[in-house]
């Protein structure tokens, strides 16, 4: 089976969605007989939601129903009842019929060539050459045409909501800074910690007395393991099941430490032992035997640089946002303000009120296609017009240096998670308010 991609809706039927029925005397126009040599109508499709000027088909439905259950079925996910599961995949469609639509009324195209970077990049993925992908997809039912057209408008989704929600989060010095301090106070992703663990467990339903005397164990058992063994500790009073090892619970990812002990792990030195931490099960006590960190040079190359963003639309197609491009650059190496330009036309609204300004980016930061015209300038050189999945940029880099990357690397692991997370919330709201200012009548029995 194709990966990721196998989900995909069938874009069927784009004209009439019925064909002409039985009049309402009989078979024929009007109720007479039909014509010799003339078949009755044939129900083609049928509209099952009007989503402004555009429709969502019986067919779309149909073929996203099985998507879904398919999906399902190799997650062993139970589904709901039929009638709410068929609600919930319509009201999807007509979601995504929303915003395709509103991409298309501002302006956002996918180009072919882009488009052919994704299908490659999905046969790739799938050990298979881009000339393969229509067979494979055949094999699995799927029409070629018609996957096609789903990626085209699943990226336009993807750019619009990056325009509209993404690129329109904001975060401000104070949050950035605060929210640093708790991922310090958290495990390192990348590191490995090896530890111990003793679990004082409850009885159900304890009693407050009941308690108490867990309470005194647990304590009991923390002074002790200043002087004692801590594996003798966990096989002589641990209730986990790991007290039979000692309480050993092996090396364990940051990402993988059980949460309620992550934030306490995180802050110990080796071996140190935690006083007992309160819990609905019980009280755990935790022994950090050794830490090791993801191998890796602190020093990262970085890049200053800036740039002005183009996006071709209903007005003006790649061609002419290329040349525009082209022109700017001809007048800032003659002399004009590159700032200047950036402020006054560069789409991209982080940068523009900077004057295009990226700021120290890091390798990985860009997309590809920015990057590696970015990394063959030389310090002050301006690059010739590229294309990403953005639009349209001139460059131009100001300067490199090394840093000692760890500070840095949190402050854009904050910023990341950060906006990701504001992103979610706003992309709820949007998306309501998107459904909102539409007209949808959905027609289901």
């Amino acid at each position: 089976m194709l990966r990721p991609f196998t989900a995909t809706l069938a874009l069927l039927l784009a004209g009439a969605a019925l064909a002409a029925g039985p009049g309402p005397g009989g078979p024929g126009p009007g109720g007479g007989p039909l014509p010799e040599g003339q078949s009755p109508g044939v129900l083609l499709d049928r509209v099952v939601a009007i989503v402004n000027d555009g429709i969502v088909t019986q067919s779309e439905l149909d073929d996203a129903l099985a998507t879904v259950a398919t999906r399902m079925r190799e997650q062993n996910i139970n589904p709901p009842p039929a009638n709410v599961l068929r609600s919930q995949v319509l009201d999807r469609l007509v979601m995504d019929r929303i915003q395709t639509q509103r991409a298309e009324r501002i302006g956002i195209k996918v180009s072919d060539d882009d488009v052919n970077r994704q299908m490659a990049q999905l046969a790739q993925a799938n050990n298979m050459t881009l000339a393969q992908l229509p067979d494979a997809l055949a094999r699995e039912g799927i029409n070629y045409a018609a996957f096609r057209q789903s990626q085209r408008e699943d990226m336009s989704r993807q750019l619009l909501r990056r325009k509209e929600v993404l690129n329109e989060v904001r975060i401000t010095p104070r949050e950035l800074e605060q929210y640093m301090e708790r991922l310090k106070k958290m495990p390192d992703e990348q590191a490995e910690y090896n530890f111990s663990h003793i679990l004082i467990a409850l009885p159900s339903e304890a009693t407050q007395e009941q308690v108490n005397e867990m309470a005194a164990r647990a304590d009991e058992v923390y002074k002790r393991a200043a002087t004692e063994d801590f594996a003798q500790l966990a096989i002589t009073f641990s209730n986990s099941q790991t007290a039979l090892e000692g309480g050993q619970m092996g090396w364990r990812r940051g990402a993988e430490l059980p949460t309620l002990l992550a934030e306490t792990i995180a802050s110990m030195k080796t071996g140190e032992v935690s006083r007992p931490i309160s819990a609905a099960n019980g009280f755990h006590i935790v022994k950090l035997n050794d830490k090791r960190s993801a191998a890796g040079d602190p020093l990262q190359r970085q890049t200053h640089a800036r740039h002005i963003l183009l996006t071709p639309n209903a007005l003006q197609d790649d061609a002419t946002v290329r040349q525009r491009l082209s022109d700017i650059r001809k007048r800032v190496l003659e002399g004009e303000d590159f700032a200047a330009f950036a402020s006054s036309m560069s789409e991209d609204p982080g940068s523009a009120v900077n004057g295009g300004d990226l700021d120290w980016v890091a390798s990985g930061q860009m997309v590809p296609e920015f990057e590696a015209a970015m990394n063959e300038l030389a310090d002050g050189e301006i690059s010739e017009p590229v294309k990403s999945q953005f639009g349209w940029h001139i460059v131009q880099v100001l300067g490199r240096r090394e840093v000692d990357a760890t500070e840095e690397m949190l402050r854009q692991r904050a910023f990341l998670q950060l906006q990701e997370s504001k992103a979610d919330q706003e992309l709820e709201l949007w998306l309501r308010r998107l459904r909102d200012e539409s007209y949808v009548d959905t027609q289901l029995d």
